[in-house]
């Protein structure tokens, strides 16, 4: 299916590109978000009328996600939980835990934020953890992990 995109899509593309992709995430994902429009000759000619303000909209997301960046980059967690005299956690700490302790210091983080490649956290220490706030904007914050 050939869509419009009028918002940038991680691994698709950016504003007013058109691209084909299948029937079901376009369906799906893409239109009932905003972030596409089928590529009909309608379609088309209103995103060209319309594409400064896609465009300045884009801009927009990009630079409130780069200030919300340097917010959180200062940001440094520190969560206790039950742990073994090894330093092993009873259970682990996941995206959702990291992303309610910023949320409390005052900085609204979603846990879909928060990418944790090589799973939970299993063992006190001090970790970097990586922050998407855009496709373009990633950060890390600093998480401490103390046992109770």
């Amino acid at each position: 299916m050939k869509i419009i995109l009028q918002d940038k899509v991680a691994n698709l593309g950016v504003v007013g590109d058109q691209v084909s992709v299948r029937p079901g995430y376009a369906r799906n994902f893409l239109i009932p978000t905003g972030r596409a429009v089928r590529a009909t000759e309608r379609n088309l000619a209103e995103f060209e009328k319309r594409r400064a303000e896609f465009e300045k909209r884009a801009a927009d997301i990009l630079s409130a996600a780069q200030a919300r960046a340097a917010k959180i980059n200062v940001i440094i967690v520190k969560l206790t939980a039950n742990a073994s005299d090894e330093g092993k956690l009873f259970g682990s700490i996941g995206p959702r835990e990291i992303a309610d302790a910023v949320t409390a210091q005052g900085e609204a983080l979603n846990k879909s934020e928060v990418h944790l490649p090589e799973g939970p956290i299993r063992e006190v220490g001090e970790y970097q953890v990586d922050v998407q706030l855009h496709s373009d904007v990633m950060t890390t914050i600093k998480v401490e992990i103390v046992a109770e």
